[in-house]
């Protein structure tokens, strides 16, 4: 149990699952568009492969920075970076795999929330994958109390901005991407749902 947390860290079960299928595979690159502390990146880092991140708070980019010095020292500071993910500096394309995971629910309003969805997919190389987790209503429609600009109240006492999946699948055909995978919710004992989004990016 031990080894396998040094080498993968506390990752995403869900995006562990694609590791496990071959979609994510030695040599591409890989975006964390949002990525916090860094806790689905350890295995990416350990493994070789060409990792890059964002996050608007300077502090979960220096500790992204020390795991990177710890497990990669290869590679550039500049790949990390304080940045919103709507604001990025990172180029068009600049990724095989971007990953936003338990992200875009924390968007203020709609607004925002395309500004964040469509700052992270321009990211997505042609042929490349978009990993999204994120907060939805799937499973337990009509419990949440909305608030207004597309953000609810939910029963474990937070506040989401919620997307539903005729909502999913439309936003899927506007960007250009097809499904990967149908989409995925886990109900969490009726206190919230999280919806797993893998979209492939149509090439060139």
């Amino acid at each position: 149990m031990l080894d396998l947390l040094a080498r993968f860290g506390q990752i995403d079960i869900y995006l562990f699952d694609q590791i496990l299928r071959g979609r994510i595979a030695p040599g591409m690159s890989v975006l964390d568009a949002g990525c916090g502390g860094g806790r689905n990146l350890v295995f990416f880092l350990r493994e070789g492969f060409d990792v890059s991140a964002i996050d608007p708070d300077p502090n979960a980019i220096r500790a992204v920075r020390s795991l990177a010095e710890s497990l990669a020292p290869r590679l550039p500071a500049s790949n990390f970076r304080a940045e919103a993910v709507e604001l990025s500096s990172f180029p068009d394309h600049a990724a095989d795999v971007v990953l936003s995971s338990a992200v875009l629910h924390f968007a203020s309003d709609e607004p925002h929330f395309l500004a964040m969805l469509e700052g992270s997919w321009r990211l997505v190389k042609p042929g490349g994958l978009f990993f999204c987790r994120l907060a939805s209503s799937i499973g337990m429609e009509g419990r949440f109390v909305p608030l207004g600009k597309g953000r609810f109240a939910l029963p474990d006492g937070s506040e989401r901005f919620l997307v539903d999946e005729p909502r999913l699948l439309s936003l899927t055909g506007k960007l250009g991407g097809a499904l990967v995978d149908p989409l995925k919710t886990t109900v969490v004992q009726q206190q919230r749902c999280m919806t797993t989004w893998v979209v492939r990016r149509q090439s060139l």
